[in-house]
């Protein structure tokens, strides 16, 4: 059975990335290096940052390709969590919307990494 539970992303600057991603997630990473830098997550997950530059085998991906979703306990933390990532100077792609889903906005990370917020609707 596969389970996944980590997370790599392929950043431009891991020290970078490493520094955007603490002040996020509130919580320093596990490991840094100048090459990777590694978070705990609150869900148990593992978040990995990855230099493009030195990934082996060498990777092409850039920002935007897939999306890491956050689910909230509710339609007003989505909203919230908007405005206080729009207040970080968080590039926003989707303000807060409702999609067939649930409640839901887009926002990126430095290298463009698209992260979305959402609550789903009660089905």
């Amino acid at each position: 059975m596969l389970d996944a539970n980590f997370i790599i992303l392929y950043v431009d600057s891991p020290e970078a990335s490493a520094r955007f991603y603490a002040d996020l997630i509130g919580s320093a990473p596990l490991e840094a290096s100048p090459t990777f830098a590694m978070f705990a997550l609150p869900s148990g997950a593992r978040l990995g940052l990855w230099s493009r530059h030195t990934v082996e085998p060498g990777a092409q991906a850039a920002g935007g390709g897939g999306e890491i979703a956050v689910v909230v306990g509710s339609v007003e933390a989505v909203d919230a969590t908007h405005v206080d990532w729009q207040q970080r100077g968080l590039a926003i792609l989707q303000p807060p919307t409702d999609l067939d889903f649930g409640r839901t906005f887009v926002a990126t990370d430095p290298d463009g990494h698209r992260l979305r917020v959402f609550h789903p609707f009660e089905g």
